[in-house]
This record gives structure tokens, C-alpha cells and sequence, in this order.
């Protein structure tokens, strides 16, 4: 299971649990010391290991992560801009919950780049993209049969980062990502639902399928309807873990 899927139905007290085991070392990151917290910091917040409410603790981040207050200062900043945390005068820093007008406008946003891309795609794909594809769709089946979700998480991102890169379009893939990140921290409260993942999977192979037979219509027909799921899955959550959202 991923990391912090475990919710419980009442939300842990702010800073009832050690950052240390949720936070990975910095030296597994790229970049400046300050852009190396905020990588560690951020994917401790989309994977749900930082909970939505929890309070972030910056002398605890310091003494784990083996910082000054100044790198965590910053990338406590950039996660705020981002709308992953927020930062409330003279009560703390606390890790942003979900917001569905956030999420339904990252959804919109990345539906709109991903249809239009493997739009594109289909109509130009070649045969060495293609085996890049088969291959990430196996290794997909073999983690779903493992019940490797946070492995079948990471290589679902991976296909659809394949085919935004296949559009030869440089920009697109790091937009698609700046929009989809309140949707991706999302995400992680549904793919351990039973039946979901396998249902992920199918998605995909119908996308590879429709991509394989060079049919942009059907490519477009399939992404759309992958894309539409989280969304469907996502919005009755609102009214069954209220404590996770912020009333949008």
C-alpha cells in the first residue's frame, strides 16, 4: 500500500508522528541543498506520507534532514506557491488538504494536454515508441500481480510522460505535471480500491491498443475516458472523508 493510504477515520493530531521514516535522505536528490528539502519534502506530501492537515515541523525537518532553518525556510515557500501546504501566521505551517476546485481544474487542464497529445502521437508514432510502450504495459501487469502498488503508481506516470515526450514537444510533459499535482496527491487515496488498479491497467492497454492501431480518434476516445475515472472516484470521497478536504 502506499505510504499514508492507511487514513484513519479521524485525522491524526498534528505532529503525532515522526517525520524521519517518512522523509527520504537528501542525498537521494538532485540540485541545490534547498531544492533537495523541497524534493523530499514534496514527495512525502503526494504520497500521502505527510497527511492533508498535519502539521509540518520545521526544527524536526531540520534536525532529520540535518539542515539549517534556511533551505527548509525556502522550500517550505515553494511547496506554498504550489498549494501543497499552507502557512498559517502565528499557528504554523501545515500540509494543504485536498481541494476539489483545485483538483476538477487540474484535471480539466491535464485532460485537455494529454488529448491533444496522444492525438499527435497516433498519428506518428514509430515502432521503437511503441516497444517502449509494451514494455512499460508489462512491467504494469507484473506489479499489479504483485500488489506492488506504489511500483505501479510510478510506472503509470511513466507511460503517460512516454507519450507527452513522443509529441517531440519538450514543455509538454513538464506542464502536464505542474497541472496534475494536486490531482496526483489525490490519486493516491483510490488506487488501493479493489478493482481499481486492474481497472487502471485495462485503460492503459486500450490507450497502447488504440496507439498501436494508429487511430487518433480512438486513442483520443480512450485517453478521455481513463482521464474522467479519477474524477468519478475522487468526488463522493468529499462527502465520506470531510476531514481531508477544504469545503471547495
Amino acid at each position: 500500500m502506499l505510504p499514508g493510504n492507511d487514513l484513519p477515520p479521524q485525522e491524526a493530531k498534528p505532529g503525532s508522528a515522526p517525520a524521519g521514516p517518512r522523509l527520504r535522505a537528501l542525498d537521494q536528490f538532485p540540485g541545490s541543498l534547498a531544492y533537495r528539502v523541497y524534493l523530499s519534502l514534496k514527495e512525502a506530501i503526494l504520497t500521502l506520507a505527510f497527511r492533508p492537515g498535519e502539521a509540518l515541523r520545521k526544527p524536526e525537518i531540520c534536525d532529520i534532514l540535518g539542515v539549517s532553518r534556511s533551505p527548509v525556510a525556502e522550500a517550505v515557500a515553494r511547496l506554498a506557491a504550489e498549494g501543497l501546504v499552507q502557512v498559517v501566521p502565528q499557528s504554523g505551517t501545515f500540509v494543504a488538504r485536498f481541494s476539489m476546485e483545485e483538483i476538477r481544474e487540474g484535471a480539466f487542464l491535464r485532460e485537455a494536454l494529454e488529448l491533444a497529445a496522444v492525438e499527435r502521437v497516433a498519428g506518428q508514432i514509430t515502432e521503437d515508441q511503441l516497444v517502449l510502450l509494451r514494455r512499460n504495459l508489462r512491467l504494469q501487469e507484473v506489479l499489479v500481480a504483485d500488489q506492488d502498488f506504489p511500483g505501479f503508481y510510478q510506472t503509470d506516470s511513466q507511460m503517460h510522460e512516454l507519450i507527452l515526450t513522443f509529441t517531440g514537444l519538450r514543455r509538454l510533459a513538464g506542464l502536464s505535471e505542474t497541472a496534475w499535482v494536486h490531482v496526483n496527491r489525490a490519486r493516491q487515496l483510490i488506487l488501493p480500491e479493489p478493482g481499481r488498479v486492474q481497472a487502471t491497467l485495462a485503460e492503459h492497454q486500450a490507450i497502447v491498443a488504440a496507439l498501436e492501431a494508429r487511430d487518433p480518434e480512438a486513442a483520443r476516445a480512450a485517453t478521455r475516458h481513463h482521464l474522467r475515472q479519477l474524477i468519478a472516484f475522487l468526488e463522493p470521497l468529499v462527502a465520506a472523508r470531510p476531514e481531508l478536504f477544504d469545503g471547495s
